[in-house]
């Protein structure tokens, strides 16, 4: 009889720890739940803290900056020239190898009207009167001024030069041939040497510009 007395008390006792022990662990899960919620808000709020972008003094630094403005080339100085003659203006003229083309094609007895420019390369050094241009293909054009009505600069060699006037071929003689050598500065041997006429690429200038 005791035993069974002793064996009732064991299960009582038994089944009151029990019932304590899960009174604990309920206590204890409605505890930690909040915990771990708020943990996880916390960390949640942490890392979106740390995605906002934070500006800093570089960066400020760096949209602030503006780009230095693009540099803009210097415009050429327009080109000045002496005038001779009749008014005329350098634009539209043709260069030495457009003109050598408009001379192969003439034929004698033909005049065209025309703008050239090119390199002076010799002047009648007594009175300015004549000129010889440079064309293309070691070729000149022999240059005389209208009715002898203006002269040139004496020192004008090697300038850049543009004329307005009428292009023709001409046969020079042999004795205009030897008085342009010697108004050139030719030695006598080199005027004896003038035996033959010869066609030239002739011009006769209305109007004059030289380069300065």
């Amino acid at each position: 009889m005791k035993k069974i007395m002793v064996l009732g008390c064991s299960l009582l006792v038994l089944a009151a720890c029990k019932k304590e022990s899960e009174e604990v662990k309920v206590d204890e899960t409605k505890v930690e739940t909040p915990v771990d919620s708020i943990a996880i808000k916390d960390t949640v709020a942490a890392h979106q803290i740390e995605a906002v972008p934070v500006a800093t003094e570089a960066t400020v630094v760096a949209e602030t900056k503006t780009e230095p403005a693009a540099k803009t080339e210097a415009a050429k100085p327009a080109l000045k020239y002496a005038a001779f003659g009749s008014k005329i203006t350098a634009d539209k003229a043709l260069s030495k190898e457009q003109m050598t083309q408009k001379y192969a094609s003439l034929k004698k007895g033909d005049t065209i009207d025309v703008k050239f420019k090119s390199k002076i390369m010799s002047v009648c050094k007594k009175k300015g009167c004549w000129m010889k241009m440079d064309l293309a293909d070691n070729k000149e054009s022999f240059i005389r001024f209208k009715d002898y009505g203006f002269f040139v600069p004496l020192n004008a060699d090697n300038s850049d030069a543009v004329v307005s006037g009428k292009a023709f071929l001409d046969v020079i003689s042999v004795d205009e041939l030897k008085h342009y050598a010697k108004d050139g500065g030719k030695s006598q041997e080199e005027i004896d040497k003038i035996t033959q006429p010869k066609i030239t690429y002739a011009f006769q200038a209305d109007g004059v510009l030289i380069q300065e």
